[in-house]
Order: structure tokens, then sequence, then C-alpha cells
């Protein structure tokens, strides 16, 4: 088995040209015929994540988010990207990222998402005009029973793990059709609205932008990491169906950058 059935088995579903013109989607580091005995799933790439991979005696580390995304001029310890990167070479192990090509995949990051809240009647919030069926932007669902705003808040926080919630101004109806985007989604608002969602759940929401509802839609941001966390456990199981026999595990090591502090 090699690096390169490792790659083929997830663009089967997230082909790289679905990835978005500023992306860098695909092998970065390593050989495509280079061996493959066991691999380490992961949001990001850091060196803690490379320090896991040798412990475990990992030579592929599948990750969403690419680790290089600007083209590198030098490879010197200076930052942890090239440190990464140099440590992987040394150890023969390779590097794959499946980023945008799988943010626009039906059955990719935001699927997830929506299946983790239990959102049924799923379809893309923002179909491709060349496939429409399989990619696009986002997702939307509904729930077979309405909730109130603040049991949905509840239930988005609990399901994605997080101590804490920034959203709109609450509207007084109840939540039943829900538009998601896992990761930064806040250019696919209009989408949720035109779609006449009762909230739209994303990431990385500017201030100014929890202004543009006007009480039309509960506007929710989740976290990055966290609307985009049960993107390992997607990789992780698409290799492990195509390939039985191959370990994948999804590592153990912390990457979410960001930390709350919660008053009492």
């Amino acid at each position: 088995m090699t690096v390169k059935d490792i790659l083929n088995c997830i663009t089967e579903v997230a082909p790289l040209h679905w990835q978005e013109s500023y992306d860098n989607a695909g092998l970065q580091v390593g050989a495509l015929n280079a061996e493959a005995h066991k691999a380490l799933i992961c949001l990001d790439i850091t060196e803690e994540i490379v320090d896991e991979a040798v412990a475990k005696n990992c030579d592929v580390v599948v990750s969403h988010h690419p680790l290089i995304f600007h083209g590198l001029k030098h490879l010197t310890p200076q930052t942890y990207i090239e440190r990464a990167v140099m440590k992987a070479i040394k150890h023969d192990i390779a590097m794959i990222c499946m980023h945008t090509n799988l943010d626009n995949s039906y059955l990719g990051v935001s699927r997830m998402l929506a299946e983790r809240l239990g959102l049924k009647n799923l379809h893309l919030l923002q179909p491709s005009a060349d496939e429409p069926e399989v990619c696009g932007a986002g997702m939307i669902g509904e729930f077979e029973t309405p909730m109130e705003e603040v049991g949905f808040l509840g239930l988005v926080a609990k399901q994605i793990g997080s101590p804490c919630l920034r959203h709109s101004a609450l509207t007084g109806r109840k939540i039943q059709k829900v538009a998601l985007c896992g990761g930064s989604g806040s250019p696919f608002m209009a989408d949720a609205l035109r779609n006449q969602a009762d909230a739209y759940l994303t990431a990385d929401i500017k201030y100014h932008d929890f202004f543009v509802p006007e009480g039309n839609i509960l506007l929710v941001d989740g976290g990055h990491f966290e609307t985009e966390q049960f993107t390992k456990e997607l990789i992780c199981e698409l290799i492990r169906k195509k390939f039985p026999n191959f370990a994948a595990e999804i590592a153990e090591t912390r990457t979410n950058a960001v930390y709350y502090f919660v008053r009492n």
C-alpha cells in the first residue's frame, strides 16, 4: 500500500479540483509511491502532531488544514511550520492535507456537523454550478421537532463540546430549519437567509456581521476547531472503510489553538 492509495481513497469523495483557488490541498510532504503502513489523522499539523506520529510509528499524517499554505522560502527552525516539515522529512513521514475540497463535498465537513446535531433532509447550502448535487458550500437541514432557541444553543454547545457560544439576539421563534458551515462560513449567511433558515451555525463571525440578520435568523458562532473537529472521524472512516486492514487512528494531541476563560 502506498501514500497515493491513501490520497486517492479520500479524493474519491472530495476531488482535488473541488478545492478553492487560494488553497493548497493534497500531498505536501513525501512521495506518492512511498509505502504506507500506519496513518495519524488530525485537524491541524503541529510539531507535537509529528512527534506523536513518530512515537506511534506512523509514516503518514492526514490533516484537514494544510501545514504549508504559503510558499516556503527556506527550511530553518524559525517557525513551527518549518520545524514540523523538517521533522517529518527526517523521519520519512508523508503529509496529506484535505482542506476546501473536503469542505465542498456533500459527504464532507458540514455534513458531519449536521449529522452530529441530528438534522434530517440534508442538502447543500450553496451548491456549485458544475456539480450541484455533490459539490458546494455548507449544509441545510431540519429537526423533526422544532425546539426553543435556548434549547438549540444548548444542543450545539453540548455536541461540539464548547463551554460558550457567541450568538446574535434571540428572535423569539422556534428552531427547525438550520443552515450551517463548518469553519469560516460568514460568506454564506446570505444563503441561509434566502433559504429562510431559523438559525445559521458557523465560525469566525466578525462583530459587524451579527447586525446583518436583523432578527430574521439566529446567528451562532461555534468556533472554527469546534465546528470542524468531526472531520478527523470522517477521514479515518474513509480510510478504514476502503482499507479495513490498514492502521489509521485519530491523533490524541490537542491542536485547537483557542482556549476559553469562563467566568463563574
